[in-house]
């Protein structure tokens, strides 16, 4: 029997990890392994014992984007709700953490920036050869790159089609952090585990309140804020509330030493 294209795993308490399982072509996004992808999310979409997502790699690649092979055969895909991977990582309610521990390219590239946080190794690169290839992006790569590390260096990567290595995209802020290879899955999971540790309705309004309002100009953003916040407290109880600040407090005071 062949390998599956996505391996699902839940490796501790509240988390889940989604592994592209095609290590011999790059982890290529083919039409099964974007279908796998949605379906899994919605999976875990509505499992309420899974409060954060670790996404990765196989082998020596993230993921080399869209299968070319495919596209050389079938054309270009008509994605949709029911088959694309981005689309269904933005509306993924729960906190993502992409471990890049290779090359992030192309389509590749948009779905690592389609995760909340992003932890590299330092064997990741990352390129947007859209230019190259003569395709438009449709999942965000020419918006948000910009609005990451500015203007002129997304202008360079998306009309050189250079890689950068993972010290430079942790320099330019695309990345979190960089990490040694065998370091970087741990690392993933141990900030999986302390988000997984706070409550998990606040996470998800959390999540919803730093993207909805980041896609808003800044005064909106405030406002949508206030508004969120209001909304919030009105529904805090005192007894919940010191609950979680004496949970808050004995934290502090075990990270402290």
């Amino acid at each position: 029997m062949s390998e599956p294209v996505l391996h699902i795993s839940h490796p501790q308490p509240g988390c889940a990890c989604l592994t592209l399982n095609r290590p011999q072509a790059l982890n290529a996004l083919s039409g099964a392994l974007r279908q796998a992808l949605v379906d899994a999310l919605g999976t875990l979409a509505q499992d309420d014992s899974v409060r954060v997502l670790v996404l990765t790699g196989a082998g020596k690649a993230f993921c080399a984007g869209l299968d070319l092979q495919e596209l050389s055969s079938q054309g270009l895909p008509e994605l949709s709700g029911a088959n694309d991977p981005v689309q269904a990582l933005k509306g993924f309610r729960k906190p993502v953490v992409a471990a890049i521990n290779g090359a992030a390219v192309t389509g590749g590239f948009e779905l690592a920036l389609a995760c909340d946080v992003l932890l590299a190794s330092s064997t990741a690169r990352f390129a947007d050869t859209h230019a190259r290839i003569g395709v438009i992006p449709g999942w965000g790569l020419s918006q948000k790159l910009s609005r990451l590390i500015g203007l002129s260096r997304a202008k360079e990567m998306a009309f050189s089609g250079n890689f950068i290595d993972a010290e430079t995209a942790e320099r330019w802020g695309l990345v979190n952090r960089v990490l040694a290879p065998d370091a970087l899955l741990p690392a993933a999971l141990a900030l999986a585990a302390d988000i997984a540790s706070a409550e998990p309705g606040m996470l998800q309004a959390y999540k919803r309140l730093i993207d909805e309002g980041f896609d808003l100009p800044m005064g909106e953003a405030m406002a949508l804020e206030a508004r969120r916040s209001s909304e919030w407290a009105a529904a805090q109880t005192p007894q919940a509330l010191a609950q979680r600040r004496d949970a808050v407090q004995q934290r502090g005071r075990a990270q402290a030493g």
